[in-house]
């Protein structure tokens, strides 16, 4: 009889046993990496969106940021890249990543400012005069304050970009005076500060999808258009404009976004993976894109572009021109976080 309630309770205690070993291993998604250490590392393939070429600097950014991806990962991490707006433009891009259907997008802060007002800060005319000024703000408390409004959005920022200086190309005659703007219809953003300061100007300002912008100027609805250098030569803009002015009106960055969607679902450690990445990988498109800017001067000389200078007396003249649009969307997107950012520039320049 012993023996039976020995049996018994051998019968009942070792399905129990097992039981609470599943249990165990069911609650936690942990794996164990070949070191023996405890991994949170899932395997996942992350849809990474930009609306410029492969071969633009924020392309190779890209491409990059997969490969610094995979190796932090142990391959677990899988980014695809995709380029030149197949998913779409930067608008639509956002909004993939505020409904979870797509996980990362690099747009410029230009488009942004119909859902956060403060990010048109960036786009007042002849606000930096190289890019470590705009670098020390980006990276400093004024950039931090911007990217901590995006989770209220659906948006997680992991730090900036750059996109470049703007310059001006026509079909027309070179801009090299403030009065050399008047009548020239010029593509711009469909952004407020742009639109206001280019009619500021006497020019007649266009917007359109950027998508839109070659064939507008090859057939002239447009006179003209303003980008990086960059973003000229990958478009091979030189091909239907025949000046370049270089006028460095507008610094415009790159702000690198996740889906908070897809951002909640990772864990510490997948987190930890992108965020250094993307700022490992900003860097070296920052200087890629530096590079790139002064050998693209010379390959659009090369190319057939005439290239003029546009001297600071010229510029500070366009700046006066356009002070009053500065002022008034200075209040608009808060007097106080305007000030902020012209003190950490004057700290720079000091």
């Amino acid at each position: 009889m012993k023996s039976l309630i020995k049996k018994i309770g051998v019968g009942l205690i070792l399905p129990s046993l097992l039981l609470l070993s599943a249990c165990g291993s069911s609650s936690t998604s942990s794996s164990t990496n070949g070191e023996g250490k405890s991994s949170s590392i899932q395997e996942r393939t992350i849809k990474a969106g930009i609306g410029l070429n492969e071969d633009h600097p924020e392309g190779l950014g890209l491409k990059k940021f997969a490969e610094i991806v995979s190796e932090k990962s142990g391959g677990k991490l899988t980014v695809k890249p995709f380029y030149a707006a197949t998913l779409g433009d930067d608008q639509k891009m956002t909004e993939a990543l505020q409904g979870g259907m797509q996980e990362i997008t690099i747009p410029s802060t230009s488009p942004l400012v119909g859902m956060i007002k403060e990010y048109g800060i960036f786009d007042f005319p002849f606000l930096f005069n190289n890019g470590e000024e705009a670098d020390a703000v980006l990276d400093g408390p004024v950039g931090q304050k911007l990217l901590d409004k995006l989770p209220e959005h659906g948006l997680i920022g992991l730090g900036y970009w750059e996109n470049g200086f703007r310059q001006l190309t026509n079909s027309k005659h070179p801009v090299e005076t403030a009065e050399d703007f008047k009548g020239l219809k010029v593509r711009t953003m469909q952004n407020e500060v742009h639109l206001a300061a280019f009619k500021d100007l006497g020019a007649n300002p266009t917007p359109m999808a950027f998508s839109e912008v070659f064939t507008a100027l090859e057939s002239k609805t447009v006179d003209g258009q303003e980008n990086p250098l960059a973003t000229i030569k990958s478009n091979k803009f030189n091909e239907v404009q025949d000046y370049l002015s270089l006028t460095k009106h507008v610094y415009t960055p790159f702000v690198f976004l996740v889906s908070k969607k897809f951002w909640d679902g990772l864990s510490k450690e997948e987190q930890k993976i992108l965020k250094d990445s993307a700022i490992e990988a900003g860097k070296y498109q920052r200087q890629l894109s530096r590079e790139e800017d002064k050998k693209a001067v010379e390959d659009l000389k090369a190319a057939g572009m005439k290239v003029n200078e546009v001297s600071d007396e010229e510029k500070a003249k366009m700046k006066e021109i356009i002070a009053p649009v500065t002022e008034k969307f200075a209040e608009k997107f808060g007097k106080d976080l305007v000030d902020e950012l012209n003190a950490e520039i004057d700290k720079v320049r000091k």
